[in-house]
């Protein structure tokens, strides 16, 4: 099965979409700004240029990037694609927000239209079909939200942008004391900049190791059903994590400028809790890191008609492969998948709770003996 075979979904006013669309953070390749990795150390242009063909000629047609993946790069490969094949035959999205540039913030007037204006040159296009908010941080008391707001309202207007778009809440990556007054403040920021915006689509990690985003209790695939509102999901394969290609015996080379370096989820202990759990779906799907790619594909899509799933790539061989996620799960698969993801989440969480507190009594420790009185500690994101 591929995308040529499945029926298009309404991802804003006037714009069907194939469900399986195609993802390419991966590609920006590595960066390190501000000493923090934000890239992907394994992509090579060469490959992700043959991966966006390859899409392209396997009939997916939205291509989800933003100025921060690379600062620019990915944008620039999808414009040499967009050179190649001719505007009418992709349907681009991008985000803005967290590239600053020599603005006070990301969001201060002019600073999105002029990412909006370098985007475009990027693009290679005239306008984008889905332009997003890519944060929710508009400064101290909200002081550039109003502009923000206004300016992305006036991109639409004037026909450079098609549809505008927003990320979801926040999702739980801790529980208990100042994580879930975090999560509340971020819940009620989104619903009051929902309300504000009316976005015609919002986006939103897919990621089956995070807990699924609530918005006042409610998920949010059933919020934004409930407003008639398109969701995005990304990461649906968390990275590859999910599809068993890493295992402790097999761990990730990551060098700098990945974001996946120094993760806690690509460790040794985290690995080896997924890798037991992803057991029942082995025996259940077959064991091939492509099957249970697919499987994670297809338990995205079937969250409802109302969304469209971008999964990322970094060879043509991965494009290929996602793009033929196979028949629809039945009730009783996905049951038995959403079950397995469960028990992985919550897995993890215990075990990087337990490593958090461990980490907070060596703290704790090195602040009353000083360092050279206790053991150096390891972490949980060593490999």
């Amino acid at each position: 099965m591929t995308p040529s075979t499945w029926s298009p979904r309404l991802l804003a006013p006037g714009i069907a979409v194939q469900p399986l669309a195609v993802g390419c953070r991966g590609i920006g390749g590595p960066s390190v700004p501000g000493g923090s990795s934000t890239g992907c150390s394994t992509s090579r242009d060469d490959a992700a240029l043959e991966g966006l063909r390859t899409a392209v000629l396997l009939g997916a047609n939205l291509f989800d990037t933003a100025d921060f993946f690379g600062f620019g790069h990915s944008e620039r490969l999808l414009g040499r694609l967009v050179a190649e094949v001719g505007r009418t035959s992709v349907l681009l999205s991008s985000k803005a927000g967290r590239v600053r540039g020599t603005a006070p913030h990301p969001y201060a007037a002019p600073a999105l239209r002029h990412r909006l204006e370098q985007t475009l040159e990027n693009l290679d296009t005239e306008y984008v079909d889905l332009y997003s908010l890519h944060s929710l941080d508009f400064g101290n008391s909200d002081q550039y939200l109003d502009v923000a707001i206004e300016q992305l309202l006036a991109f639409r207007s004037v026909g450079c942008v098609r549809a505008i778009g927003m990320p979801g809440p926040p999702v739980e990556r801790r529980r208990g004391g100042p994580h879930d007054a975090a999560l509340r403040s971020g819940q009620a920021q989104f619903r009051k900049i929902f309300n504000l915006l009316r976005p015609d689509f919002v986006w939103s990690s897919g990621n089956p190791l995070l807990s699924p985003p609530h918005v006042a209790g409610e998920p949010l695939t059933e919020f934004a059903a409930r407003h008639k509102v398109a969701l995005l999901l990304t990461e649906p394969l968390a990275q590859g994590l999910v599809t068993g290609k890493y295992t402790p015996q097999r761990p990730p080379r990551f060098t700098s400028g990945d974001q996946r370096c120094g993760s806690p989820l690509f460790g040794s202990a985290a690995l080896h809790i997924i890798d037991a759990e992803l057991m029942p779906l082995r025996d259940r799907f077959g064991s091939r890191p492509e099957n249970l790619a697919h499987v994670a594909l297809r338990f995205a899509l079937e969250q409802g008609d109302h969304t469209v799933v971008a999964a990322g790539f970094s060879t043509a061989r991965q494009v290929a492969g996602n793009l033929a996620a196979g028949p629809a799960l039945t009730a009783q698969e996905l049951t038995c998948v959403a079950e397995a993801y469960r028990r992985m989440r919550q897995r993890l969480h215990e075990e990087l709770l337990s490593a958090d507190r461990q980490q907070a009594r060596s703290a704790h420790a090195v602040q009353r003996h000083g360092v050279e009185d206790i053991p150096a500690v390891g972490s949980i994101g060593a490999t």
